[in-house]
């Protein structure tokens, strides 16, 4: 963990958008909070010994199915030596094959190589000794990652990793065991090439280990998909931000999520942080921002009261274990009036990421309906994420869709299940499920 002084971490808002007000004996306060970091990419980081702050290690899936077809490989190879390229100076970086062991391909010996000329190139070398052979165990996979990574006196801990097939070489507990054990080690963005793996499998990893999980349906798109994903990790500057919230007595958190930009359910993360506070970590930042859903359940109360529903504040962790550094802090507040025209109005944020929340969660109980041949409810739940897509201007989810779907109606979600869908279109449209766009301004 990075000791960073005041000036040096990058500046981190948080913006409260709610309506506040209530009717009599009303309990549920609802708020988005707004999480904007900036300065993040001319920040003055302090570098650990190795000259950088942030260490990755891509893991690369070499079980037999890699060798169908046999560009699979070939193109698996490309795109870890075109994230290589990207890596910047200074960082330290591994490369793990992975089958139904985990294998270091570069530069081994338990240890992380530094950034520069010379071992991006002798990394790449070591790419022409992946080889396809053997089966699947992710989670050893992730347990040597983070043996790796926690080799490197760095701040930001970062993996990527890459799948084609089924987790079928372990059992799922064992999988299970490996993501609570690196939850909070380090975070990871997971690709599946192909469509011969789970989706839910994919995206659990990388919701276990705050990262992004994408499908490269082509392989001969993983180069750029790689690239991009590297480009991304370089640019994060601070690690371990926690969203910490406190609420008065007699008050409840119903849930936290994020919703922007991917739906990510928070509630059980928490780890307490002192009286009535406990913290839900929000991973690495760079230059970026992101939208939590807050909602609290407060003691009803009369008209005209007024309380400090919950204070929000986002924290960095000291590195000797003092008091953590506060960054930003907002607040949400309860008021209780008896104007109808003041307490029923929804406020703008809190309806649409509400909405986004509800699209995502149709389009996966819609997808698995259509899996189990309950095609009544299928043709329900994807008809009303057709309405809630067009409703909120996600238009990159309702492109999806109706590769599943045959529209007939958007504004009232009438549709009829396409008779024929390829696999790459429907784990295309799980997978992405969970990404919202922002609310207009």
């Amino acid at each position: 963990m990075a000791n960073f002084s005041k000036s040096q971490v990058p500046q981190f808002t948080a913006e409260v958008y709610q309506n506040e007000y209530l009717p009599e004996g009303a309990s549920e306060v609802n708020a988005i909070v707004t999480v904007t970091s900036t300065g993040g990419g001319t920040t003055g980081r302090q570098p650990g010994p190795s000259g950088s702050n942030a260490a990755v290690v891509i893991m690369v899936d070499c079980s037999g199915s890699m060798d169908y077809p046999p560009t699979k490989m070939r193109n698996a190879r490309d795109a870890t030596a075109a994230a290589i390229d990207t890596i910047r100076d200074g960082v330290a970086f591994a490369v793990v094959a992975g089958t139904h062991k985990a294998e270091e391909v570069y530069p081994g010996n338990g240890r992380v190589a530094t950034a520069d000329p010379a071992t991006r190139e002798q990394a790449k070398q070591a790419l022409r000794k992946l080889k396809p052979s053997g089966g699947t165990a992710i989670g050893t996979w992730l347990r040597l990652a983070d043996r790796l990574l926690s080799s490197a006196d760095v701040a930001i801990r970062h993996g990527i990793l890459l799948t084609d097939g089924r987790n079928e070489h372990e059992k799922p507990e064992e999988l299970r065991a490996a993501l609570d054990a690196c939850a909070g080690r380090f975070t990871c963005d997971c690709r599946g090439v192909g469509t011969d793996w789970e989706v839910k499998e994919v995206t659990g990893i990388a919701s276990a280990l705050l990262g992004t999980a994408d499908i490269v349906a082509d392989p001969a798109g993983l180069e750029a998909d790689f690239r991009q994903m590297m480009e991304t990790a370089m640019g994060k500057e601070v690690a371990d931000v926690g969203l910490r919230l406190w609420t008065p007595q007699g008050t409840r958190i119903k849930y936290v999520k994020q919703v922007a930009p991917t739906v990510e359910d928070l509630t059980d993360r928490r780890v307490e942080a002192g009286p009535r506070a406990g913290d839900y970590p929000t991973g690495s930042w760079g230059d970026e921002s992101r939208d939590y859903h807050v909602c609290v359940e407060v003691p009803p109360a009369g008209v005209g009261q007024e309380m400090l529903a919950a204070r929000v504040s986002l924290v960095l962790p000291s590195g000797d274990g003092g008091a953590p550094q506060v960054l930003s802090q907002g607040l949400v507040r309860a008021v209780w009036t008896d104007d109808m025209a003041a307490s029923t109005k929804i406020n703008a944020q809190v309806a649409h990421y509400t909405g986004q929340a509800e699209l995502a969660q149709v389009i996966q109980q819609g997808l698995e309906a259509r899996k189990a041949g309950d095609l009544d409810s299928a043709t329900a739940k994807l008809g009303r994420a057709v309405q809630l897509a067009a409703e909120s201007g996600n238009e990159d989810t309702a492109k999806l869709l109706a590769k599943v779907v045959d529209v007939v109606d958007v504004a009232t979600g009438t549709v009829r299940l396409k008779q024929k869908v390829a696999d790459a279109d429907e784990m295309t449209l799980e997978t992405r499920s969970t990404k919202t766009v922002r609310v207009k301004k």
